[in-house]
């Protein structure tokens, strides 16, 4: 019978060291798991708000006559609302409001030039679904590849009108020939 003891009294300890050992060894993994968790995540600043990662606005629009319709210019945007330079931008979203109606966006022009040594400083476009006497209103956005995009830029009016008739029609005479004086030695 003192046997059948002492084994049971083994058999009791090995289970309950076993269990000690394992959630010891547990207890160990999951704080190693943590910590490497702290010190190895990839961070290497400080979290950015997402609001910093917004283009700044376009400030430049211009509009102007074309026998085609309006042509519309701007400057590429070079920096995010923090003040960083931007090198994701993905293109524009040009926005035009027919007299006082709401804008409504009606062309995107994708930009692919970001991997280019010297990306485009300027852009422009020609709207040429525009009526002769109507007046319209433009404004752009710009958009990151990522999908972030900038608030409106500067808001123009254009009137499109017919072209000025020419008053004073050139005049086709032909300059008057003179006699070529021989060069002498």
């Amino acid at each position: 019978m003192k046997s059948k003891i002492a084994s049971n009294l083994v058999s009791n300890m090995t289970a309950g060291t076993v269990r000690q050992c394992s959630t010891l060894f547990f207890a160990r993994l999951l704080g190693w798991s943590c910590l490497s968790l702290l010190i190895g995540c990839g961070v290497k600043s400080s979290p950015v708000p997402p609001q910093t990662v917004f283009p700044a606005p376009i400030s430049d629009l211009r509009a102007s006559a074309d026998p085609a319709g309006i042509s519309l210019r701007w400057s590429r945007p070079m920096h995010y609302v923090s003040g960083h330079a931007m090198r994701d931008l993905g293109g524009f979203v040009l926005l035009r409001g027919d007299g006082d109606r709401p804008f409504r966006p009606f062309v995107a022009l994708p930009v692919t030039d970001q991997e280019r040594f010297s990306p485009e400083r300027d852009f422009s476009y020609l709207d040429g679904e525009t009526q002769v006497g109507r007046s319209y209103r433009y404004t752009v956005v710009s958009r990151t590849t990522d999908g972030y995009t900038s608030a409106p830029s500067n808001e123009v009016r254009f009137t499109r009108e017919w072209p000025p008739r020419n008053q004073q029609p050139r005049s086709l005479a032909l300059p008057s020939s003179t006699p070529a004086t021989p060069v002498l030695p």
